[in-house]
């Protein structure tokens, strides 16, 4: 056995150091099968894919990104049964265009479905198949091809989409139910019944599990691993990694490696080995929090562009509102603050900030935050609770190990001396 396999951030389920937290592991298969929609939630790397691959190996996963459409879901999941959709706008507005197979499964289906298929000729010496005419807003097709490929959807990150495409999903989820289609649908946000407030339709058709990770959850994770490899950790390091992790699996996980391999454990010891030198927990810390330097430095730098693009005023109010919620309590930025607190601080700080503005800006402050590939959300606006908290808990550790100079105060200083005229 070696370190890679039991401890650390992997994309596959490291099964040495995989917990089953109050049985939820039984409680979601029993879920699975009534004739529901299910929402995970919970923080940013707490276990949800883990859960998901773990409980659904098969399913079709859905990706979401900043910037995602309902219609790049659907184009998205049918392409993974080998089915593709050449849309093109119709006069009338809709979406229409041609469906094909691309494969022999995407074939199968399509033949099950309709009792015939079209040959349209050969693509590089293959056959190819095509059914012609087939609308992509016809949800009901959508629904039976999902179905008859027995596999379940499944959409990750669906924090990620728009509000208006969140509520757009949350409709259709109710049509996908009539056509018993049921949707796993994992992300991130603060509150219970949040899928409930898109589509009140939706209360007695989905059923909701939080992800969360007490203490006792995470000392499991470090007892199996360690004896998986033949490790004892002393109490008070113990105590410092489940501190320090936040309540989060995925800082807990990172932790105990970097904190094992300076201990140069790499592989099952025959004789036990005894971790009890702090300065190796310290350095572990240390070590994580230098990783996590060059995310946060990016994550400022795409931020700050894009708080110069838009102008002096607004410049004004996201570096205002930033330097605030960054300077908010761990327990603030996880149980999520109200605009009415932030706006408080900031009109305390200058006055010319007024709510509304405030609250246009907070809309906007998860498109702040993307680089060019859609991703990396640090902070999130829930515009219907009005709250703001954060998505990647990391950023806790970080400031906790780490002192770094934001840029925020250095933008509000840039404004204020060219109001002033200076």
């Amino acid at each position: 056995m070696i370190l890679e396999k039991v401890f650390g951030i992997s994309p596959e389920i490291l099964k040495h150091s995989y917990v089953d937290r109050k049985l939820l592991d039984v409680q979601f298969q029993r879920i699975l099968r009534q004739k529901k929609h299910i929402t995970l939630y919970g923080a940013s790397k707490c276990g949800k894919s883990w859960f998901r691959k773990e409980n659904i190996p098969n399913a079709v996963v859905v990706q979401c990104r900043h910037g995602m459409t309902l219609l790049d879901i659907y184009i998205d999941a049918l392409s993974q049964l080998e089915i593709k959709f050449k849309v093109e706008e119709t006069k009338d507005n809709k979406i229409k265009g041609m469906i094909e197979a691309t494969g022999d499964f995407g074939f199968k289906i399509l033949c099950k479905l309709t009792g015939k298929a079209q040959l349209a000729g050969e693509v590089g010496g293959s056959e190819k198949y095509q059914l012609v005419g087939k609308n992509i807003d016809d949800l009901r097709y959508i629904a039976e091809i999902i179905n008859e490929s027995e596999r379940r959807l499944v959409i990750e990150d669906f924090h990620y989409l728009s509000s208006a495409e969140k509520i757009r999903f949350a409709y259709d989820l109710k049509a996908l139910w009539d056509y018993q289609c049921f949707v796993i649908i994992i992300g991130v946000w603060s509150q219970s019944g949040y899928m409930n407030t898109l589509n009140s339709d939706l209360s007695i058709r989905t059923k909701e599990l939080t992800i969360t990770w007490n203490d006792k959850d995470l000392r499991k994770v470090i007892e199996l691993g360690s004896k998986a490899l033949n490790v004892e950790i002393t109490e008070v390091i113990i105590e410092k990694i489940v501190r320090d992790a936040y309540g989060n699996v995925g800082i807990l996980q990172s932790l105990v490696y970097n904190l094992l391999s300076n201990a140069h454990i790499f592989e099952y010891n025959k004789s036990k080995k005894v971790i009890s030198n702090a300065n190796l927990y310290k350095d572990a810390a240390n070590e994580l929090a230098d990783d996590l330097n060059s995310l946060y430095q990016h994550f400022a730098k795409v931020v700050s562009k894009g708080i110069r693009n838009r102008g002096e005023s607004a410049t004004e109010i996201y570096a205002h509102a930033l330097a605030v919620i960054l300077e908010l309590t761990d327990e603030e930025l996880i149980e999520g603050i109200k605009v009415d607190s932030i706006f408080s601080i900031c009109h305390s700080r200058q006055p010319r900030i007024i709510k509304p503005n405030l609250m246009r800006a907070l809309e906007k402050i998860e498109e702040l935050q993307v680089d060019e590939e859609n991703r990396g959300l640090v902070l999130a606006y829930n515009d219907r609770e009005r709250v703001v908290l954060i998505i990647d808990r990391q950023l806790l550790f970080y400031r906790k190990h780490r002192t770094m100079d934001w840029p925020w105060q250095g933008m509000i200083d840039e404004v204020d001396k060219s109001k002033s005229g200076a």
